[in-house]
Parts: structure tokens; sequence; C-alpha cells
């Protein structure tokens, strides 16, 4: 049997339930091309052992993605990715990446720990996209 692609996380700071955060790896994996149709998810089974969650946490997350189209459960055999969110401007995230590693290793370099970076790029995005919106 194929293994599956993706592999959660939990983050007990990020302020989503772990069913929303599960949606949100799901998604982000989905525009990022990780995730392509015909994937299969982990088995509900696995990742509420690996994550040390109810089952039904996993299964609320997988209905909602079922629910918004993305993926199908099979019984018996598995939720499958149907549908992807990359768009065009995949080519254009491996130098973008690259860019903000590069930006990641000077922040750290600077002295800011994990969550000082995140409260910085956070920030910083949120005060782009409002002027985007201005």
């Amino acid at each position: 049997m194929e293994e599956p692609v993706i592999e959660f996380h939990l983050n007990s700071r990020s302020g989503l339930s772990p069913y929303q955060q599960l949606v949100q790896q799901v998604r982000h994996a989905l525009r990022l091309g990780l995730l392509k149709e015909g994937d299969r998810l982990p088995t509900v089974k696995d990742v509420a052992k690996q994550m040390a969650v109810n089952p039904n946490t996993v299964l609320k997350a997988y209905r909602e993605l079922e629910h918004d189209g993305l993926v199908a459960a099979r019984p018996g055999v598995g939720t499958f990715v149907t549908r992807t969110l990359a768009d065009g401007t995949l080519a254009a995230q491996g130098p973008l990446r690259k860019e903000l590693q590069r930006w990641l290793t000077k922040a750290r370099l600077a002295g800011l720990d994990d969550e000082s970076i995140e409260a910085l790029f956070v920030s910083t995005f949120r005060n782009a996209a409002g002027e985007d919106v201005a």
C-alpha cells in the first residue's frame, strides 16, 4: 500500500483548534503542490494516534475538506485528494522560498526566536495586506 504524502503536526500556540490545524495543513499542502489529485491522506486512525487526538477530530477535519470538494472518502480504502489548490504561481515559489530561508537565517542570527520571527512576519504581512486594500 502507498505511503501517505502528508504528515500532520499540532502547534499548541497557533490559536487554532486541532481540527482547524489539520484542515489548514491539508489546504497549504494542496496550495504548495505537495499534495496532488489522487494522493491518499493518512487514515483517521493513524492521524489520531500520531497526534494524540480523538478520531472524531480528524474525521471532522476530513469531512470539512470533503465538503469543500478537496478530498473524497472511499469506504474501506481511504481518503483521497480530488482537487488541488496549486495555481500558476507554483513556479515562482522555489526562488521565493530560498529568499525566505535566507531571511529566516538572518533573523535567527539577529537573535530572534521562532515566536518573535512569527510575530514579525504576521505583523508585517497584515500591515502589507492593509496597505494593498487602502
